[in-house]
């Protein structure tokens, strides 16, 4: 428990190529790629934003770097993430999914992003974008914060409450509330990476 304790109390932390980053973000080249270029940035292309909503759901009880290291292996998988192809997937193409090696062989997970296909495409013709719908829960703004300690960034909050709940309703698996706000961490409707680290000090394009 102190370990966690003092873990929790960390602020950006200093890495070999002298950027200080979020001290989530470890020196593994994956980590640190993601966390420089994609993590907090404001995406807004339909297909990427299901895949991460995806990705998100699969690394439920993981960690995220098990799945950035499967990422390559879960687009060939899913066909890009094509949803018009995946919502099509047969009982062959379920087996064969868990089967396959570079993903994670979870039943319930992979059954999930197939139901998950069927109601993105569900949103996508009533609403016109997956992209509309998505980032209607902040009114399409970016909520920045500069938290100083990892103690400090939340695992929910009232807008992932929000999301949770509709995209339940809508027939999405897999969206619990921590797995909503870390998803709108990754695609930047919530921007908290912490102070001190290089992507605050030097800013960032957007």
């Amino acid at each position: 428990m102190a370990s966690e304790s003092n873990r929790r109390k960390l602020g950006a932390q200093l890495h070999a190529d002298g950027k200080r980053r979020c001290a989530w973000c470890t020196a593994d080249p994956l980590y640190v790629a993601y966390h420089d270029a994609e993590w907090g940035r404001p995406l807004h292309d339909d297909t990427r934003l299901f895949e991460m909503l995806c990705l998100e759901g699969a690394q439920a009880g993981l960690s995220w770097l098990t799945i950035l290291r499967k990422r390559e292996n879960y687009f060939k998988a899913f066909d890009g993430f094509n949803a018009d192809k995946m919502a099509r997937y047969d009982a062959a193409k379920r087996r064969r999914l868990l089967l396959d090696p570079g993903i994670v062989r979870n039943r319930l997970k992979v059954d999930a992003f197939i139901g998950n296909a069927k109601a993105y495409l569900k949103i996508r013709a009533s609403v016109g974008s997956f992209d509309g719908y998505i980032w209607q829960f902040t009114g399409g703004r970016t909520l920045r914060r500069r938290p100083l300690t990892l103690g400090d960034i939340p695992s929910s909050s009232t807008h992932s409450d929000a999301m949770s709940k509709d995209l339940k309703q809508r027939g999405f698996r897999f969206v619990g509330s921590t797995i909503c706000y870390a998803f709108m961490q990754a695609v930047g409707i919530v921007d908290e990476h912490q102070r001190r680290c290089w992507v605050t000090t030097e800013g960032k394009k957007e």
